[in-house]
């Protein structure tokens, strides 16, 4: 369709200003502004390709050749390779963050992460948030509010879900944000109790899979309940987190825009925050030759918590608890293991000095502390439960 336009001239010397018209758009939500059972459609979508999916991994030293080896991906039943589980997680809340989250005081948690679908090359994710309950504590004081969020693929499949504690501020005198868009409230098609839709050649595939691209100690007989693993790298961050952080399209100005950062009080005045879901990523990374080689799906995570905050010059190590191993269930329970680990994140202090120094306390959730007569580990910036399975040597 080809459509003449008329010549543009310049029009800005001859149009007055008008100081009555000025708009300030605010994005992100006050505490008194979320409403439990509202919906948040988010805006823009996410497709995938097959570079930001090598980039993702590579940027993060995953070490798993699932999303690294389209060969040993398709060895495993995957149609192609696909998104690492740390890059879906990072798109499908960075989507999120301009309605639910860009207000925030703090991100309190993640709880009940759950991967459901494979994210490939030419798939397009799009997130939606639901609220589910608001807690008040008093006139100026902020609240709690407890969110779910869907990532969904252009077939309305679900890739992920996952619920969210956010400790949020009233609006006062400031000025409202942006409403919700009005019209027909889609349906939020969250899963109580979710299947995980694996390849279907993944439990043949597991028979004859080659060994020879991945280490020899990351089977699910190499793991058993009290191991602790400590991850010899560290990895220091650069500015490079402004960048990537809006590359999976998070849009909270603490972790790009330093006159916004410094424009606050406490601990996050200053320079700003690395965000978080690339720290949990690099911590996931560092661990991955240790830990997930052999991994072939990442059921989930909970009960996650970003204890301290991490800036640019920080440098992170990870470490991990097995908790418990277990047959896979249904086809896949001879050939894979699921392993469900405690993962401890620390920064500027080796993980092997941070065990010496802090022993079994390393491992203690840092919000019983208190109720045990202990100090919180100002060295500890992460720790979370996850969910692997990891196939066996066979």
């Amino acid at each position: 369709m080809a459509i003449k336009f008329s010549a543009q001239t310049e029009l800005a010397p001859g149009a007055d200003v008008n100081l009555d018209s000025v708009r300030h758009p605010q994005y992100g939500r006050y505490l008194e502004e979320y409403v439990p059972g509202q919906l948040f459609v988010h805006p823009r979508g996410f497709s995938f390709t097959q570079s930001n999916i090598d980039s993702f991994s590579r940027t993060y030293m995953q070490c798993n050749p699932l999303y690294l080896d389209l060969e040993y991906a398709k060895a495993h039943g995957f149609n192609q390779m696909p998104a690492s589980p740390q890059m879906v997680f990072n798109v499908v809340l960075s989507l999120g963050v301009q309605n639910d989250s860009e207000k925030v005081i703090a991100n309190l948690g993640y709880y009940n992460a759950q991967f459901l679908n494979p994210v490939y090359s030419g798939d397009t994710v799009r997130a939606m948030t639901m609220v589910v309950d608001r807690k008040e504590r008093g006139a100026d004081k902020p609240g709690i509010v407890t969110i779910r969020t869907l990532g969904l693929n252009q077939r309305d499949e679900v890739v992920l879900q996952y619920e969210r504690k956010l400790m949020v501020a009233y609006r006062g005198e400031r000025l409202p944000t942006v409403p919700v868009a009005e019209g027909q409230v889609p349906a939020f098609p969250w899963q109580e109790d979710a299947s995980v839709n694996l390849p279907e050649a993944l439990p043949t595939a597991l028979r004859h899979a080659t060994k020879s691209v991945t280490g020899w100690n990351t089977y699910a007989e190499d793991f058993s309940p009290g191991d602790i693993i400590v991850h010899n790298n560290g990895r220091t961050i650069s500015d490079e987190h402004f960048a990537l952080t809006y590359q999976v399209g998070n849009t909270h100005p603490l972790h790009y825009d330093k006159v916004f950062s410094q424009s606050l009080s406490g601990p996050m005045s200053g320079n700003p925050i690395v965000y978080g879901g690339l720290v949990y990523a690099w911590l996931e990374g560092l661990a991955s030759r240790d830990l997930s080689e052999n991994a072939v799906w990442e059921l989930g995570f909970t009960e996650g918590y970003h204890t301290q905050p991490a800036f640019a010059g920080d440098t992170v190590f990870a470490l991990t608890r097995i908790l418990a191993v277990e047959d896979a269930p249904a086809e896949l329970q001879d050939h894979a293991s699921v392993v469900t680990l405690q993962f401890i994140g620390v920064k500027n202090i080796t993980s092997a000095a941070a065990l010496e120094k802090h022993g079994a306390d390393l491992f203690i959730k840092e919000n019983d502390k208190k109720a045990l007569g202990k100090d919180k580990i100002t060295d500890k910036i992460f720790e979370i439960e996850r969910r692997l399975v990891i196939k066996k040597r066979g």
